[in-house]
């Protein structure tokens, strides 16, 4: 056994625990989050295919997605329900797939309130009280006795279901603003009967559900609860209030486990905490465990605490657990971009972890498209059936393999074929690899893109991919290389944007290289996309005074609110401007004219120093002719297919790897 693998092998992360006689090999688990991989409301072989790899890569519990318990919380045809009985085989082949590969499977059981709209099933929603959770939303209709009761007779037909399809316990839903927290919070419980006004009142009816539960499971089955321990937003729960809420519940209802989260659905910096991005420092969450706990100690029983979000790492999780702060280490985001990631911490293998990066591209933003869950560091996330691991599927005559590119299509591509057992060479025409998103990673609160450039680059070394820089690529060169597959990822390059006055805006790229410091900078976004986002960030963090200016009736459009709400909560602390359905005509003597892209009047936006304009980018593909006439076989990957996101251009350079 190496050193590395010894001092790993202690750590305190995986140490058994023992919940209300559930065993658990350590102390690593996954929380729950929505995969949008649903059919007509039931798990699907899908679900069975993800959540069985994780397991396998040595996880010790798995919390499955929010289980709706009735018909107005469904919400979308991806959206599991645990209340019928075709639900009890559909959930059986999950917990069966979970309990193979060695990890614990517990259910969350859920009634999403206001949250849902109903278009869908056609039904209204349901709430506290008649408040909305955006400006997008219908009011809920306020819940009467009657309705509370179909509530509680929902969650224990649910759990009951669950139980009988093999899970090892139930967690009940106190947070992230739904059902259960409209009436804890303040926020969205305007009540003025028995369920409204003191904590007391509106922790009546989840403490009267959670108790019921109980008393219909008995005490020896596993139930805990999820609770948004900070809403942060003024008139919502603070962390004093939810731990109260802890010390009024633990005496009165069995918790063996209580999982503390934050945040809430309604349209604010809340709503953004809770998949918190790269750009979020996690230090505020990592207080919130250990208040908890010290509000659970009246419980008659031991409560063990869970805590999540933006742990990455195993010093993450061993930090906490050594502070004593928590039992156990939720990471979802982690385990989506690496499932076999336990297996690799305790086999001394970090440095082969594949890292989550907080970029919510292909979680947070597919979840808020309602499309399935993928990964932009991982996109076999959701194939895991279709796309096995490229090392287990290796090709059964092994080739050569010329990757022209080294921007991110390029690497996965050179990577998954090398994996694939082929002889891979990888050349780039710049000195460095990463190419556009290279630049990303220099910007201010994007350089976690960096976390996923070197974990790509080690990865080339590891599998022994000959990787030459500097190397400008022509068809001749390539043909006398005589590869058996060409891989094109190109890339593509910034365009120049020349206002209507012949003024010429400076590039994204240029952009990111301005020394802004001091400077008044009009940032105009033909995009809505990531782009823009990670420029403004960074020209505002280096010191800049920043517009934003929009052609469109809003701003990022192509990003997602898990993201915009907490980044316009930090430009409103800057001072960023946002000025929509705006276009730059001239710009003159740093007098900056626009146009109001509603009605054509021209405006005057005065002490702007520069203009950067956010354009789509062009296609760079000056191979693609010359190889087909020359007859050599190739694939295009990435922005020189069409240009798009590093979302695409990872998948589909991974797409290229395996067909290669």
């Amino acid at each position: 056994m190496t050193d590395r693998v010894a001092r790993v092998s202690v750590s305190p992360a995986f140490a058994p625990l023992e919940i209300n006689g559930l065993q658990l090999r350590n102390r690593i688990f996954m929380p729950a989050h929505t995969t949008n991989f649903g059919a007509e409301h039931l798990p699907s072989a899908r679900h069975v295919a993800y959540h069985r790899e994780r397991a396998a890569g040595g996880v010790a519990l798995i919390i499955f997605e929010a289980i709706r318990v009735m018909e107005n919380t469904l919400g979308r045809p991806q959206g599991v329900c645990g209340y019928t009985p075709e639900s009890i085989p559909a959930f059986r082949a999950v917990a069966d797939a979970v309990h193979e590969g060695g990890a614990a499977f517990i259910a969350q059981i859920c009634h999403m309130g206001r949250q849902i709209d109903g278009e869908y099933e056609r039904t209204v929603s349901w709430g506290a009280s008649p408040i909305r959770w955006s400006l997008g939303a219908y009011p809920p209709r306020q819940m009467n006795r009657q309705d509370m009761q179909q509530v509680i007779d929902a969650h224990l037909r649910t759990a009951e279901n669950m139980l009988e399809a093999g899970a090892d316990g139930i967690e009940l839903h106190w947070g992230h603003g739904h059902l259960l927290q409209q009436f804890l919070s303040p926020l969205s419980n305007k009540r003025e009967d028995e369920y409204g006004g003191s904590t007391e009142n509106r922790l009546r009816f989840p403490l009267e559900l959670a108790m019921r539960l109980r008393e219909a499971l008995g005490p020896d089955v596993c139930l805990g609860v999820r609770i948004s321990a900070e809403e942060y937003h003024d008139d919502g729960l603070t962390l004093a209030e939810s731990s109260r809420i802890i010390e009024l519940a633990v005496p009165q209802v069995q918790l063996d486990f209580i999982h503390v989260s934050h945040s809430a659905y309604h349209m604010s910096r809340s709503l953004g905490t809770q998949m918190a991005d790269m750009a979020v420092d996690p230090a505020p969450f990592r207080m919130l465990p250990g208040r908890i706990r010290q509000a659970a100690a009246g419980s008659a029983k031991p409560v063990a605490i869970l805590t999540v979000c933006k742990y990455r790492t195993l010093e993450d999780a061993e930090q906490m657990l050594e502070s004593g702060g928590a039992d156990m280490i939720g990471l979802a985001r982690a385990h989506v971009a690496e499932p076999a990631l336990v297996a690799k911490w305790q086999s001394g293998r970090a440095d082969e972890v594949q890292p989550c990066i907080g970029c919510n591209q292909g979680c947070a933003q597919n979840l808020e498209r309602n499309i399935a869950l993928t990964c932009l560091v991982n996109p076999r996330a959701g194939r895991e059936a279709v796309w096995p691991r490229a090392d287990l599927s290796r090709a059964e005559t092994p080739r050569s393999v010329l990757v022209v590119g080294g921007g991110p299509a390029g690497l996965e591509a050179a990577a998954t074929a090398a994996a694939r057992g082929h002889r891979v060479s990888l050349w780039e025409r710049s000195d460095a690899l990463g190419g556009r998103l290279a630049l990303a990673a220099g910007l201010r609160l994007r350089e976690d893109f960096g976390l996923w450039l070197h974990f790509a680059r080690r990865r080339l070394d590891r599998l022994g991919v000959d990787v030459r820089l500097g190397c400008a690529s022509t068809v001749e060169m390539i043909a006398a290389a005589k590869p058996d597959q060409v891989i094109v990822a190109t890339g593509a390059r910034p365009l120049a944007y020349r206002l209507p006055d012949g003024t010429e805006a400076l590039t994204l790229d240029e952009g990111a290289c301005l020394n802004a410091a001091g400077l008044s900078v009009a940032v105009y976004d033909e995009t809505g996309d990531w782009g823009a986002l990670g420029l403004v960030e960074h020209l505002a963090a280096t010191g800049a005074r920043v517009t934003l200016l929009s052609p469109a009736a809003g701003a990022l459009w192509r990003t997602t609110i898990y993201s915009t709400t907490t980044t316009f909560a930090r430009w409103r602390e800057r001072g960023i401007r946002i000025r929509p359905l705006r276009r730059p005509l001239g710009l003159v003597d740093q007098r900056l004219c626009l146009e109001d892209t509603s009605c054509g009047e021209e405006e005057w936006l005065d002490g702007i120093d520069r203009l950067i304009a956010v354009i789509p980018p062009q296609s760079e593909n000056p191979l693609e002719a010359g190889l087909s006439r020359a007859g050599i076989a190739f694939r295009l990957a990435g922005d020189c297919v069409a240009p798009r996101n590093a979302l695409e251009a990872v998948f589909e350079g991974h797409r290229s790897g395996r067909l290669a």
